[in-house]
Parts: structure tokens; C-alpha cells; sequence
């Protein structure tokens, strides 16, 4: 029985199976880890040995146990009652009271701890890694924050241990860039040092798109709000710990005169306003701070790898760094590289290709409109292949990754994605690279048709079934409104056959909605058909289909509107005369299929319209971009 012989010792156990210690103290253990506070309390007044005695087969203390459960007016009793050396007892794998705490991320019970010994923030896991880099590794962003401004700095001296660079990159991972650039600021050679599992800051922030604006997903409302957000200066000191989250309000020094210091003032008194009135607002400011803070973090790495030479820039696997950048789409972070070091352009991957065309086939279209930003280089650029002898053009032909298709509503929006980035390619490419062959003897063309032919079969069926479903409902209305022409409210007159009503205000809008709706609903039944009947080549996605889908379903939108006019108008007709009040619920009860049919599919129409004719997904490049690439 040599594993229960094991267990017993591992317990404190004699040879017959008794350890009255241990099991005297296991009610001490159950009390605290079910947050018993009046059992713990009386337990440990009566046996006060027991405050630092081991109570599991790990060496776990009571403060251990506690902290661990999170069992925080436990902890604060304990802490008041040990003393401070004993605060730093490990257990057998080498873990404090504040490792458990780190770990957990109550803050709360960290400041008990820190509060009664500081040194505890020194004290190393048996990983080497002190609390504040514990409770990174687990995410927990308050607790770090508490933790890094109350831990010694030499603590993350890159020349003492590997807890600075390890805060460094999970701090990126976190989203906690104000310390991240902070940490940067005071020991400068993390830029270029790997932590434990052999990560650099930069590598960390090539795989971070949410972290700038290129990755950040706004609605149609953020995009006109964001610009308008004012970030104060960042201010980083080395003397004291300053949280760069919340920076001074501070205004230039060439802007001390009475009048700009009050507009300075002003300004950031409506910023607090709308932070504090705001939620959508202060929402929207947090973001805007993360992306200047990780836009400044960027801007310091690539700062002191330049210093040191592009020795430094290999050093780091720059070039690894760099096509994980392009996958993600951060176009700042390209943009960021090219102004420290211009050759980048011309880095490749295992299969020989440069940024561009990877970015080709990882349909990253941002980055690919940096290719008119370099000048003549592009002639070069556009005509480089890869080793299967595929070149910029036949990248383009490749399928486009799911994570890029999925970002379009629909396969035949989807092709129609595939071929403004087929076209866009051709029209930069030399007229021989059209008809180049690959290693498996394709040209660009025959390889985007073998390539698209699944999404080309999915795009039809999309269509169809959306010019089914949309056709059904134009053909009832239709009907409808045909009918009511000649079953107008109030009748005909017996002799002359004209409506009665014909000369009211109220009969004249029936009489036009209902019209409206007719034409409008056979419009619609025409551009379905037109759909249905379509022959569904490559080329017919690009605008012929999508062009067809627009007017359809705008028309089916309006014949709607038009036939709750109609009908409303029929009840305020025949119901005024006795309830006067009537039009104004009828208008509200007409307007709600009208909205729910425009939250629906009011959205698809204007993704259509703006993909088909909009300005287009291929951008010209802003002037900052130009910085540095002249």
C-alpha cells in the first residue's frame, strides 16, 4: 500500500493513521473556507498556534486558505493578528498570502496585506514572478494597477529578472498601456528584451488590432464623434508615478496668456461634463485613450530600436513581427515600422512574399493602399512572385480568409468584395502578369474562378432566396392596392361614378399613396424577376446583381410606407366625423411595420449601396501616413 503510506506522510500522518494536530486544525480550515467569521474567530482565540500552522497537505496557513476563497473581513482579522514576518510564509509551492492574492484580484485584500508589510511585493513565486506579475498573467487590471504603483521600481529592473518585461508584454495583452508606457519610459531596454516564453512588447502589439483605430469597429455615429474627442498630452515621469490614464489638463507653455488658458480650462471642463453626463461618450473617450496610448507605446519601441540599429530591429524578429501585424490589419503599426525603418518594404516571409503581397492575400486592404504611398517602388513591388510563382495577382484570385468574409453580410456581397480586389490588383499589375501561370500552371483569372466557384454558387442561392421572399410580399401588395382603386372610402356617386369624397384633401393623399404603392410594388416584382432570371456570372456580382437588390429592396421599402399612408388614411376618412382624435394613433400604429422593416433590412440596402457605390474599400492614403516615407 504504498500510495495510502504516501498520503499519510504528505499529511502529517503516524503509522496509525492519526495526526491530532492536523485533525484539530481542520476545523480552523473548514471555518475559514466557508467564510465562517465567528467560528474562525473563536477557534484561533482559544488555539492561537494554529494562526500560522499548516492546515493542508500543500503548507497552506489559514491566510492562505482565506485569501484564496476571497474571504475578505477574514483576511483583514487575520492580518490584524499575524505579525509581518509571518505575513511572508510560503507554502510548499512556494507561494505567499499576496501570490494567492494576485491570483484571485481582490484588490481589497491586497491592500490589507501590502499595508502590513510592503516586502511581501518583493517576495517571488516559485515561477520567479513577484505578485504584480501574477495577477497580470491572470488579467486582473485593478489589482495590477494597485499593485505596480505600490511595488519597488529595481523590483522590474530588466538586469535583476524577467519580471519587467514580463509585466511589459501582459500588460499589452491586457489593454493596460498607460503602464506599459510607463514601465517603457523608465527601463528603456525592455523594448528589445524577451520575456519567458520568448515574446517581445512589439510582438505582443503586432497581435493587438482592437488597440488601434484601423482594428476598432465604430458605428456610423462613433466615426463622426471619435475625431472630435481631445486626448490631453501624455505625461510620463521618471521621478514620480504618475497614472497616465488620467493626464494633467495641462495647457503648452507658449499658451500662458489669460484668455487661451481659459479657453484651455473650458474645454476640458465640457470633456469632464460629457465623460460624467455621457456613458456612450466616456465609452468612447476610454477607447480613444487606449489607441494614443498604444499609439505612443509603438512610437517608444520603435524609437529605441532605431537607436540601437537595425541590428536591433533583426534582433527582435522583426520580420515575424511584422507579417503578424499585416494578418491583423494594424496599418499604424506598418505605417509606425516604415518611418524607423524604410526597408521593410522589402522583408519576406518562408515563401518569398513582401508585406504586400500578403496583404493581398489576407485581404487587408488598408495596408495594401500603402503601395501608392511608395513611389516607384510599386512598379517593383507589383511585380515580385512567391516561390509557387504566384505573384500579387494571383494572390488576389485565393479565397479570401473566413475572418474577411465574414466581416460582409451575404456570399453574393461577399464575391462582390472578391472582385473589387481582383480589379484593384489588375489595374497596378503589368498587362504580361495577367496571363503569368503558377506552379500549378494557373493563371490569376482560371485561379479566381476555381477559387470562387463554391462562393459564386452560394452568392445565387442568397440572391434567389432573398428575390423569393422579397417577391411575395411586393406581388400581395400589389394585389392589394389594385384593389383598393376601386373600393375608395366613402364610394361612388350613383349617377356620375365619381367618388364622393374626391374633393377632400384627405381622399387626394389616399388616392396618390395608393398609386405610389402600386407602381412602386410592380417596380420591385420587376427587379426580383430580373434576379430570378439572371444568368449569374463572376462579373455580374460587381455591380449588375447588387445594383438590381438596391432598387428592389428601396422599392419594397417605399410600397410599404405608401400602403400604411393608404390605409391610414382610409380610417381617418371614415372615422373622423365620430372620433376626431383618431388620426394620431393610427399615424403611430402605421409607422411600426414601416420601422421594423427598415431596422431590418435598412442596414443591408446601405451596406449594398455603399459597396457598390460608395467610395470603395481601396483608400487613398491620409498626409500623416506620408511622414517618413519620402
Amino acid at each position: 500500500m504504498p500510495e495510502a503510506s504516501a498520503s499519510r506522510e504528505i499529511a502529517g500522518m503516524n503509522k496509525d493513521g492519526k495526526n491530532p494536530e492536523y485533525t484539530q486544525n481542520l476545523r480552523l480550515y473548514r471555518a475559514v473556507d466557508a467564510g465562517d467569521f465567528e467560528t474562525t474567530v473563536n477557534y484561533l482565540d482559544a488555539n492561537p498556534t494554529a494562526l500560522t500552522a499548516s492546515l493542508s497537505a500543500d503548507g497552506d496557513t489559514a491566510l492562505h486558505i482565506a485569501v484564496l476563497a476571497g474571504r475578505v473581513k477574514i483576511v483583514e482579522e487575520l492580518v490584524k493578528r499575524i505579525s509581518a514576518e509571518d505575513l511572508g510564509i510560503n507554502n510548499k509551492n512556494g507561494a505567499t498570502a499576496l501570490n494567492f492574492a494576485a491570483t484571485g484580484g481582490i484588490t481589497k485584500i491586497a491592500e490589507y496585506l501590502v499595508k502590513k508589510s510592503s516586502e511581501l511585493l518583493r517576495i517571488p513565486n516559485k515561477h520567479g514572478y513577484i505578485p504584480v506579475v501574477v495577477a497580470s498573467l491572470y488579467g486582473h487590471r485593478d489589482m495590477v494597477r494597485y499593485l505596480y504603483y505600490e511595488t519597488p521600481m529595481e523590483e522590474l529592473n530588466p538586469d535583476k529578472s524577467k519580471n519587467g518585461v514580463m509585466l511589459l508584454t501582459t500588460c499589452i495583452v491586457d489593454d493596460l498601456y498607460d503602464i506599459a508606457l510607463d514601465l517603457l519610459q523608465r527601463y528603456r531596454q525592455l523594448a528589445f528584451e524577451q520575456d519567458n516564453d520568448g515574446d517581445t512588447a512589439i510582438d505582443m502589439l503586432a497581435q493587438k488590432p482592437s488597440a488601434f483605430p484601423s482594428g476598432s469597429q465604430l458605428t456610423l455615429w462613433q466615426k463622426w464623434i471619435y475625431p472630435c474627442i481631445y486626448i490631453p498630452p501624455l505625461h510620463v515621469s521618471n521621478n514620480n508615478r504618475e497614472d497616465i490614464e488620467r493626464p494633467h489638463h495641462e495647457c503648452p507653455a507658449e499658451h500662458k496668456n489669460v484668455i487661451t488658458r481659459a479657453l484651455y480650462h473650458f474645454r476640458d471642463m465640457v470633456w469632464k461634463s460629457l465623460k460624467i453626463f455621457v456613458p456612450a461618450i466616456m465609452s468612447l473617450y476610454e477607447l480613444k485613450l487606449t489607441h494614443v496610448q498604444a499609439q505612443e507605446l509603438l512610437s517608444c519601441i520603435c524609437e529605441e530600436l532605431s537607436y540601437e540599429g537595425e541590428s536591433q530591429f533583426e534582433k527582435v524578429g522583426i520580420k515575424k513581427v511584422i507579417f503578424k501585424a499585416v494578418k491583423h490589419g494594424i496599418v499604424e503599426f506598418i505605417v509606425e515600422i516604415m518611418k524607423h525603418y524604410p526597408d521593410i518594404i522589402w522583408c519576406y516571409d518562408e515563401l518569398n512574399r513582401h508585406i504586400f503581397l500578403y496583404a493581398t492575400l489576407q485581404r487587408q486592404e488598408k495596408i495594401f493602399s500603402l503601395i501608392y504611398t511608395i513611389g516607384a517602388k510599386k512598379s517593383s513591388v507589383a511585380t515580385s512572385w512567391d516561390k509557387n510563382h504566384n505573384n500579387i495577382l494571383h494572390q488576389a484570385a485565393y479565397l479570401a480568409p473566413s475572418s474577411q468574409l465574414d466581416r460582409v453580410s451575404g456570399a453574393a456581397l461577399q464575391m462582390q468584395r472578391e472582385l473589387q480586389w481582383f480589379k484593384e490588383v489588375e489595374s497596378i499589375v503589368q498587362p504580361k502578369y495577367k496571363e503569368m501561370i503558377n506552379m500549378q500552371h494557373r493563371t490569376p483569372r482560371a485561379l479566381f474562378t476555381e477559387q470562387h466557384r463554391k462562393l459564386v454558387e452560394e452568392g445565387e442561392k442568397w440572391m434567389k432566396e432573398t428575390a423569393n421572399s422579397c417577391t411575395v410580399v411586393a406581388a400581395l401588395i400589389a394585389t392589394i392596392m389594385f384593389s383598393v382603386a376601386f373600393t375608395v372610402p366613402g364610394g361612388y356617386n350613383e349617377y356620375s361614378g365619381i367618388p364622393l369624397y374626391i374633393n377632400r384633401n384627405s381622399f387626394m393623399v389616399f388616392i396618390v399613396a395608393d398609386a405610389m404603392s402600386l407602381f412602386s410594388s410592380c417596380t420591385t416584382l420587376l427587379m426580383f424577376l430580373g434576379i430570378l432570371t439572371s444568368r449569374y456570372r463572376e462579373e455580374d456580382f460587381l455591380k449588375y446583381l447588387p445594383t438590381k437588390l438596391i432598387i428592389g429592396l428601396s422599392s419594397l421599402f417605399f410600397s410599404i410606407a405608401t400602403m400604411m399612408i393608404t390605409f391610414g388614411t382610409t380610417l381617418v376618412i371614415m372615422l373622423r366625423d365620430r372620433v376626431w382624435w383618431v388620426s394620431f394613433p393610427i399615424i403611430l400604429l402605421a409607422s411600426i411595420p414601416v420601422t421594423i422593416f427598415a431596422l431590418l433590412q435598412f442596414p443591408l440596402l446601405v451596406e449594398i449601396f455603399f459597396s457598390t457605390y460608395g467610395p470603395g474599400i481601396f483608400k487613398k492614403p491620409k498626409k500623416w501616413w506620408l511622414i517618413g516615407m519620402e
